[in-house]
């Protein structure tokens, strides 16, 4: 596994608006994902008494509703020790299985990335 300073300025960003969504909206993850043409979409844990969503899966549904037709990254900001199988199936039905997904902790620091396949 790498560090943060190791990867490149876009995924260190998706993983800054993660944190920042994570942390604006209060809720226990936030996410970020950049499609093929570098636009970023961003969101947090949606928990309603209807509607359950991770922030990497409502991030991957804000990206296919503006139109994304793929994904170059994906990032999530929890307390998890690991992205769940869900997540990753969201990243890797729009990115393919070679997507990477990063996984940060709380204070931003990446703890793991893993492809999404």
């Amino acid at each position: 596994m790498s560090d943060l300073a190791d990867l490149g300025p876009e995924d260190r960003k998706i993983i800054t608006l993660a944190r920042s969504a994570r942390a604006r909206n209060g809720v226990p993850e936030g996410a970020a994902v950049r499609d093929e043409t570098g636009r970023t979409y961003v969101a947090g844990t949606v928990s309603l008494e209807s509607l359950k969503l991770s922030a990497l899966q409502t991030a991957v549904a804000m990206a296919v509703a503006s139109g994304a037709q793929s994904l170059e990254a994906a990032a999530v900001v929890s307390e998890a020790a690991a992205a769940s199988d869900a997540d990753r199936a969201a990243v890797r039905d729009l990115g393919g299985p070679d997507t990477p997904v990063l996984l940060a902790g709380l204070d931003g620091e990446l703890r793991a990335s893993v492809q999404a396949g």
